[in-house]
């Protein structure tokens, strides 16, 4: 993992930036991205060398201006980047990245700012960045994210064939800074209906008018049976997909509807206009290049931008903050109605809240209330199934010690379908299995890098370790990892065969001349759940007790299972896997599938679009260190670091207790 620089070396070759507006003292978030960007922040007078620090064209910036001209000092002129975060800035959330212009700002074409001359004068030309820019539009598109991210992808848009006219916040400074007002807004309204006669139009309202922050330019006096105001948060690229034209003076949700293919007819002058990409009624005669979509993308959202690593606390890709963007938004949309849960032991209870609880306090309740219900999956009644409960369960990639162990979790999963080892049923999980037939390469390569570094920090689900298995007899080695006999998995996802000792001779019978590894279950060598086999060394050639699993599969040409997660991990380590149960990675040509089929599994992926669909698109996500929701690759370096806190003395009390009495598990799970 990265070191976080030295503070003094840091400072040492900073460039002085003074400032005059108190946000850029009080808000941690901005001056540490200026801290890492090269910037020292200081209050006083500027001298030969310093610079000027403003907020863009706000009402406080004339302060620093004024500094900036008396003492003849250079401004830099600090903005939001265009993805800030899932709330506005009045709700309180950080930005996860700024643009730090020194010659202007964006949204004013008074003068040329460094984004305009990346535009005018940047190649953009070269392979790499271009597809780097593709990758990074899918990515917006596909994860539905937008400046504010406080919206349900899953709200419709109107019915199709409707015109979009976006309105903006009074005041707003580039709206200023284009020379509109509101007879501007007046105008665009007229030439929308005129422009499309037999067209209805949707009147789009800020985020910050909907929340109440400030008003708008359009209001219900201008809504008629034909033009409709709407204020519910939906995300822009639903909104545009049924948009037959997008009227606008200089929102961002423009540059957006660019990159869903529209072209825009704009009343005001945002950096966007002038390459081609728009029609516009006020052009910039000095923008005369021609840009491609990618191109615009590429110098907007990757070049110009300082993005904001919170885990690391560094700058960072476009990418690694897309990702964490991504989980922050997954977040607010499951969690920002509150969650009844039930079902949950005491011990889960502060994880869970952790998880879910950072928008409204998860209520652990007894009662179906009005909020989203979720239940442990193994604790689901028949009322909670007839109220639409999902269920949750660990994740794939979950701690360095056992849940049995009262170790909190860094995955969760919430599945609204069903629970992924339930084969009786549809789940969540299936339909992104189906759906990982349709990735992009940028998600390929994505989960193919997730895939080397778990083979190459030897990462499972539990991560205890274990001893080496040396001097295995040679021939043809199979493994057959041990199983809970109890657990959730065996109870719906194996048929003929439920036992370990089932397991052992089934693999044994077809395999008679294999060397037959067993590695019992950490939770059953614990003596913490069911499942030991007393006959085990008459099955099997070696009784691998308190091995390191992944070790054994390397060791190993195959796998045999009823259902276990390891099987999963021999598939990501390229073994052949046979399955006499039937666990969510079997039923797609992956696996020797000797169960009964499910049939409703009839897509094909790969082993890399299994992966992606099983730890990075199923799964939540939680950074103990830093408390906040994040990527998988987060996670992973988590745990592969060992950078994790220690549970408390209170924890590991409360599991050497439970070990004494393992008889009574079910008062804990």
């Amino acid at each position: 993992m990265a070191q976080r620089p030295k503070q003094g070396a840091a400072r040492e070759n900073a460039r002085r930036l003074f400032v005059y507006n108190g946000g850029f003292l009080t808000n941690t978030r901005v001056r540490r991205i200026l801290t890492l960007a090269g910037y020292d922040i200081k209050i006083g007078k500027p001298t030969d060398g310093d610079m000027v620090g403003v907020w863009g064209q706000s009402p406080t910036s004339p302060r620093g201006e004024a500094v900036a001209a008396k003492t003849k000092t250079p401004i830099l002129r600090v903005e939001d980047a265009f993805l800030r975060s899932v709330l506005t800035g009045r709700d309180g959330d950080d930005p996860i990245g700024l643009h730090l212009d020194t010659q202007g700002v964006h949204f004013d074409p008074a003068i040329v700012c460094d984004l305009e001359e990346l535009l005018r004068d940047h190649p953009l030309d070269d392979s790499a960045l271009l597809a780097h820019a593709r990758d990074g539009i899918d990515t917006l598109k596909r994860q539905h994210l937008s400046k504010y991210n406080a919206f349900d992808p899953a709200t419709p848009a109107p019915d199709p064939g409707y015109v979009v006219v976006i309105d903006q916040t009074r005041g707003d400074a580039s709206v200023k800074a284009s020379g509109a007002d509101l007879n501007t807004f007046r105008e665009m309204l007229y030439y929308a209906q005129t422009d499309h006669p037999a067209a209805r139009i949707i009147i789009k309202t800020h985020p910050e008018t909907s929340a109440g922050h400030r008003g708008g330019y359009y209001t219900d006096a201008n809504t008629n049976e034909r033009i409709t105001l709407l204020d519910t948060p939906i995300s822009p690229y639903v909104l545009f997909d049924g948009a037959i034209a997008v009227y606008t003076v200089s929102s961002q949700m423009g540059f957006e509807a660019i990159l869903t293919g529209h072209k825009p007819v704009v009343f005001g002058q945002p950096f966007y206009i002038g390459w081609g990409l728009t029609e516009d009624r006020k052009p910039l005669d000095r923008r005369q290049r021609k840009l491609t979509r990618n191109q615009l993308f590429a110098a907007s959202m990757l070049l110009y931008p300082k993005w904001y690593d919170p885990f690391h606390d560094r700058l960072c890709s476009f990418e690694h903050a897309t990702a964490t963007l991504t989980a922050a938004a997954r977040t607010w949309r499951d969690d920002h109605a509150g969650w009844d849960a039930h079902g949950m032991k005491l011990w889960k209870r502060k994880p869970l809240q952790a998880f879910f609880g950072r928008y409204k306090p998860v209520k652990f309740a007894t009662k179906i209330g009005a909020r989203r219900q979720m239940v442990w999956a193994g604790k689901t009644t028949e009322a909670l199934e007839m109220h639409g409960v999902s269920r949750i369960e660990d994740g794939f990639l979950r701690s360095r010690g056992l849940g049995a162990d009262l170790i909190p979790p860094l995955s969760l999963v919430v599945d609204d379908l069903g629970i992924y080892y339930d084969p009786s049923r549809p789940s969540r999980l299936e339909t992104l299995i189906e759906a990982s037939a349709a990735l992009s390469d940028a998600d390929r390569r994505r989960a193919e890098a997730l895939i080397a570094t778990l083979i190459g920090e030897r990462l499972s689900k539990y991560n205890l370790g274990g001893a080496n298995v040396a001097d295995l007899p040679t021939g043809r080695r199979i493994l057959v990892p041990g199983q809970v006999e109890d657990d959730a998995s065996i109870r719906l996802g194996a048929t003929d065969v439920t036992t370990n000792h089932g397991l052992l001779a089934a693999a044994r019978k077809a395999n008679p001349a294999a060397v037959i590894i067993y590695k019992p279950h950490p939770d059953v060598e614990a003596g913490l759940r069911k499942g030991t086999v007393s006959e085990a060394t008459s099955l099997a050639d070696v009784v691998a007790t308190k091995a390191d699993p992944l070790a054994l599969i390397d060791q190993v040409d195959e796998v045999w299972t009823m259902t276990s997660l390891l099987g999963f991990e021999a598939l990501l380590r390229g073994k052949k896997v046979t399955c006499l149960g039937s666990p969510f990675y079997a039923g797609w040509g992956l696996t020797d599938d000797r169960a009964m089929p499910v049939t409703r599994r009839s897509a094909s992926p790969d082993v890399i679009a299994l992966a992606h669909a099983v730890l990075i698109d199923y799964p939540r996500y939680f950074d103990p260190k830093s408390g906040l929701p994040c990527p998988v690759e987060v996670a992973v370096e988590r745990l592969a670091t060992g950078d994790i806190p220690r549970p408390s003395q209170f924890n590991r009390i409360a599991a050497k207790l439970q070990g004494a009495f393992a008889s009574y598990a079910h008062l804990w799970r």
